[in-house]
């Protein structure tokens, strides 16, 4: 997790270098929802996009840091290009699942930008397309700084 206000927090790493068989059991489920063409938002070391091209998935894998698409490469992802949230907007009906797994939720930041992503999102993928992700809810933390953070955020929306 990287944050604007320089907060970083890497978690286990070697989560994002696990196999299908010892992801949390959430994880392994929503797999079972994925479908046609698959873009995966932030895609760290590529763990999804390289379980769902292992099982004949067209999948893309973006993330705004250049070393995790390097790694996805490496780690024999196909397709992996360097890409933000921001700067996703592909032609219509370009993808049919779009995966945001690993608390990429959290990507939106605000309503706002949740609102332009997604009528984004919604105008690039097919009409019956899914989004599937994971998040927790931010707000159940004791972290002084993660609490710092969010009155910051409250103080900037008034």
């Amino acid at each position: 997790m990287e944050r604007e206000d320089g907060y970083i927090d890497v978690g286990d790493p070697k989560l994002y270098f696990t196999e299908y068989r010892d992801w949390a059991p959430f994880e392994q489920k929503a797999m079972e929802f994925v479908k046609g063409r698959v873009l995966d938002i932030g895609c760290g070391a590529g763990r999804h996009s390289l379980y769902l091209q292992q099982r004949g998935f067209d999948a893309l894998g973006i993330d705004n840091s250049p070393l995790a698409i390097k790694v996805c490469r490496l780690r024999g992802l196909k397709k992996a290009e360097v890409m933000t949230i921001d700067e996703v907007n592909f032609k219509p009906d370009s993808y049919d699942t779009i995966l945001m797994m690993g608390n990429n939720f959290g990507l939106f930041a605000n309503f706002r930008k949740a609102r332009r992503l997604l009528k984004r999102f919604c105008r690039m993928t097919s009409k019956d397309a899914l989004i599937i992700a994971g998040t927790n809810d931010i707000y159940r933390t004791e972290n002084p700084a993660h609490l710092r953070y969010q009155e910051s955020n409250r103080r900037r929306e008034e």
